[in-house]
């Protein structure tokens, strides 16, 4: 018998017909938590709603300083893009949203923990994997999976009959969710992939149209793989991550519109704001190039599609993770100097990349006459590389 459960809580309107339901259905107190990541102002006004909706409590806290220092670095280290555009803004947040969940289960002796995500999406994957992970014992209750209410429409008529507010209107048709990190925009009129979003949609970025008319030049400091500077000044990953939204925004950078694969099978059209977090991979990019050898480059390119569906699929509290990690800090080492960025009507261009630990080197790249390098080897390099192609050809030719 479940006598208390901690709700995942963000005030839309999935959890906001929640508390009640769950209170209708389980007949147990309902203690609500809400995570701050970077989301600003749906935040308003969460402790007066959940408590008129039925909450007996409710948890409000700000992990935005743990998101950024222990989920976003890491990523950002790995290089991690799902399916080659996606930088997991959504993905991202909800192990870390999971955890203090279990937290809280465990310090108020609930007996089961709850979230808002639908049957047909990962976000429910990614929270009860980390769950299982933390806390193996606590149950876990899905309304989406259980209750009655078919769809969007119903659960407004349900919010209507019960007198709660909810942020989704027939005049919004679409879900969003932002953090520090991006925005996303999911579902309703943007499920037709040839539908073309209204500019009034986008909150962090302006159209390219708008954007200046002139370029702007950046450059981002690193340190062991992390950004830590903007411009010649230092910042906290908070403060770096959001002047780089503001700046990238500004010119019309970071809108990704895609149609993935969720984990579940069904293939979603999900639209993206990363403004930020678009600037920072393509200059972490751009210092790998020149402070990693050839191989070991190659070889994390690769963990790095890995370490994306490690994200995208909830699998961050496991040892798989903890592997790639360790490997990818062991790469970061020397990934330490500075990039220069030209961003412009929606595009952002490497111009410019430093370190002191740099492996190019002008005297081996040069045309020109060098000391080190005699070309003459490359023949005999040529012929060794290529015999099995040479083999192959007199086989065929035979």
């Amino acid at each position: 018998m479940i006598k208390k459960v901690v709700l995942a809580y963000s005030g839309g309107l999935d959890t906001s017909v929640m508390i009640p339901w769950i209170k209708e259905h389980y007949h147990c107190e309902v203690v609500a938590f809400a995570a701050d990541v970077g989301q600003e102002e749906e935040l308003k006004n969460l402790r007066t709603k959940a408590l008129n909706t039925g909450a007996s409590k409710i948890y409000i806290e700000d992990l935005t300083k743990e998101f950024a220092k222990d989920f976003l670095l890491p990523m950002i280290k790995s290089g991690a893009i799902y399916e080659g555009r996606y930088l997991l803004g959504t993905s991202i947040a909800r192990p870390l949203i999971a955890k203090r969940q279990v937290e809280i289960a465990k310090k108020e002796k609930a007996d089961a923990v709850a979230h808002g995500s639908t049957g047909k999406g990962n976000d429910q994957v990614r929270f009860e994997l980390t769950y299982k992970a933390l806390a193996p014992d606590l149950k876990i209750i899905a309304p989406w999976r259980e209750w009655e209410i078919k769809g969007r429409e119903e659960e407004l008529e349900y919010a209507k009959e019960r007198n709660i507010p909810v942020p989704v209107s027939k005049s919004k048709p679409y879900s969003s969710d932002r953090n520090l990190w991006h925005i996303s925009y999911e579902g309703g009129i943007l499920e037709d992939p040839w539908f073309e979003p209204n500019e009034e949609m986008f909150l962090l970025s302006n159209s390219p149209e708008e954007a200046p008319g002139k370029p702007e030049y950046i450059e981002i400091k690193f340190s062991k793989g992390e950004p830590v500077g903007i411009n010649g000044d230092a910042f906290s990953p908070v403060e770096l991550i959001k002047l780089l939204n503001k700046i990238g925004g500004k010119h019309g950078i970071g809108r990704v519109d895609i149609v993935e694969n969720r984990l579940v099978g069904i293939k979603s059209r999900g639209v993206y704001e990363t403004p930020g977090g678009t600037l920072i991979y393509l200059a972490h990019h751009a210092l790998e190039s020149i402070t990693l050898d050839r191989d070991t480059w190659h070889y994390k390119q690769q963990l790095a599609a890995k370490y994306a569906e490690v994200v995208y699929n909830g699998l961050w509290f496991t040892p798989l993770k903890e592997s790639l990690d360790a490997f990818i800090n062991k790469t970061q080492q020397s990934v330490s100097g500075a990039v220069r960025l030209k961003l412009y009507k929606g595009n952002c261009i490497v111009v410019g990349r430093q370190s002191a630990q740099s492996l190019y080197r002008p005297d081996l790249a040069t045309f020109e006459r060098e000391e080190i390098y005699n070309q003459k080897d490359a023949e005999g390099f040529i012929n060794l590389f290529g015999l099995p192609i040479k083999v192959q050809a007199k086989l065929k030719k035979k």
